[in-house]
């Protein structure tokens, strides 16, 4: 099975650590990895914004790098979620690209629904003590339906207790631009979400997309609040000798 792997704008320029850890998890789940060397961003920032013209150019460009790639997998719900629900209706009305963003995101998954669902991963060999309350993001939650995922194999990883936020379904404040357009919101929003963390006892919050885990660790680390951020794919590769996100930045 060939895999192509979607890294990401942010894993790319902050957190490489992540494409590696999810580049290990697909080759110990039997699969051929490529890394396209012409991807690039995914649009979602352009959709976002409203720039579809430009949205459009890099979902063409994504779709044309990853083409001869029997599944797409990116290692972030908000991501994923842009390749698998959004490019079809972004590239309904030009007749020559319909169909093949179409079959592209029938083929396009988050990192560790993928494992899960299509490789049937069910054990991990890596190693972690502490606590970790494990953060939705609401890419992943909401459109992509993915919640026993994650928690299935992580519940597999040695030494660690996992914990169910109270808020679980409730955003962290992060979502793209919004965090820049409304810092105050989103820091309270965040706040929330960390002591939300706190009350479960919990020592780490573990998550699936880069994004939620830089604003949590920022405000974290602002504030002085004793909790780390680690992505899902390093948890379950095993690579926890990087610092925590944001803890290289203090």
């Amino acid at each position: 099975m060939r895999v192509g792997l979607f890294v990401t704008c942010l894993v790319d320029l902050i957190r490489p650590s992540i494409g590696f850890a999810s580049l290990r998890l697909l080759e110990a789940a039997g699969c051929e990895v490529v890394v396209p060397a012409m991807q690039t961003c995914c649009g979602q920032p352009a959709y976002n914004a409203g720039r579809r013209i430009d949205a459009k150019d890099l979902a063409k460009a994504t779709i044309a790098a990853f083409e001869d790639c029997d599944h797409v997998v990116a290692p972030s719900g908000s991501c994923a979620a842009m390749l698998r629900v959004h490019y079809p209706s972004l590239l309904a009305d030009e007749p020559d690209w319909a169909e093949r963003a179409r079959a592209f995101a029938a083929r396009c998954h988050e990192l560790v629904a993928f494992l899960v669902t299509v490789r049937k991963m069910s054990s991990v060999s890596s190693r972690l003590n502490g606590v970790a309350a494990y953060h939705d993001s609401c890419s992943a939650l909401r459109e992509l339906a993915i919640h026993e995922e994650p928690r299935r194999l992580l519940a597999q990883v040695e030494g660690l207790t996992l914990r169910e936020l109270g808020d679980g379904n409730q955003c962290c404040g992060f979502g793209g631009a919004f965090c820049v357009k409304y810092p105050e919101i989103a820091a309270r929003i965040a706040r929330d979400k960390l002591a939300a963390a706190k009350r479960t006892g919990a020592d780490m919050i573990v998550s699936s997309d880069l994004g939620c885990l830089l604003h949590l660790a920022g405000l974290a680390s602002r504030e002085g609040v004793a909790i780390s951020c680690r992505h899902v794919a390093e948890v379950l590769a095993g690579e926890i000798e990087t610092p925590a996100i944001g803890e290289g930045r203090r």
